[in-house]
């Protein structure tokens, strides 16, 4: 009982916490196809971690700003 509610929590701090903290996700106001752009920011969230992207907001930020980052990425082309 307790492994099941641990891998509860983890998958909730690893994936949840972050898209709601970093991208806003629980403020979003997308209405129409909104399952299509949470699966945008998970695929985003993904392949910033598969290039091992240790702050996911401050790449974000500098992605925004730049971006060439985002063509850089292994995974992206």
């Amino acid at each position: 009982f307790c492994v099941a509610i641990r891998n509860h929590w983890s998958i909730e701090n690893s994936n949840h916490y972050v898209r709601d903290v970093s991208m806003n996700e629980d403020k979003s106001r997308i209405r129409i196809n909104s399952d299509i752009f949470a699966r945008l920011r998970s695929f985003a969230l993904n392949i910033m971690r598969s290039n091992d992207v240790k702050n996911i907001g401050a790449e974000m930020y500098g992605n925004a700003l730049n971006l060439d980052n985002v063509l850089n990425y292994r995974g992206v082309i």
